[in-house]
């Protein structure tokens, strides 16, 4: 089931299409990609938070817990590259604007065993990002979090490389022209 913004948008387009004319942002009116014009908008306070998951074996999940991964701290690490992977978003994606971050936290939190119905455990990871600017924080939050998780595999693939992240995606993003959008 698709989600819907105000203005009819679909949920995962929120960035992608312009709201008042229906049409792709990215792409002009040949068809070739662009960076948008953002120029003539206002700044506005704006904030997006982003989730997913790195599942793993219970062994795995116990070494980070206890702190004994041989590259060290894996959640320290990961929170840290989580941080830095959403200043880096706009080198990495062709299309996203450079932003003066005003605000970039990357929670991570054990997934114990009994605490999913499918018994999976694992690191949750939350991103929380915030800029004023004339453009969304969306593609940071989803950057930071991808990073962050990517940060526990690497830390730990050499006692499990069958690590699995997944259910990566915007919880939230708040302010701009379209507002409130909520999962």
């Amino acid at each position: 089931m698709t989600e819907t913004m105000p203005g009819g948008l679909a949920a995962g387009n929120a960035e992608v299409m312009d709201a008042d004319s229906g049409s792709l942002t990215h792409v002009d009116e040949t068809g070739a990609v662009r960076m948008v014009d953002v120029s003539e908008k206002d700044d506005t306070k704006r904030q997006a938070i982003a989730e997913g998951y790195i599942f793993m074996h219970q062994d795995t999940l116990n070494m980070i817990v206890d702190g004994t991964a041989a590259k060290g701290d894996v959640l320290a690490c990961a929170r840290v590259a989580g941080i830095m992977g959403c200043k880096q978003t706009s080198s990495l994606i062709p299309m996203c604007h450079p932003l003066n971050i005003t605000k970039s936290k990357c929670d991570l939190e054990p997934v114990l065993p009994g605490q999913r119905e499918d018994g999976r455990v694992g690191i949750h990871a939350v991103m929380t990002t915030g800029v004023t600017g004339k453009t969304g924080i969306e593609m940071e939050a989803l950057t930071g979090v991808s990073i962050a998780l990517l940060t526990v595999y690497d830390m730990c693939k050499a006692v499990d490389r069958g690590m699995e992240i997944t259910d990566v995606r915007l919880l939230r993003k708040e302010g701009g022209k379209t507002g409130l959008w909520t999962r």
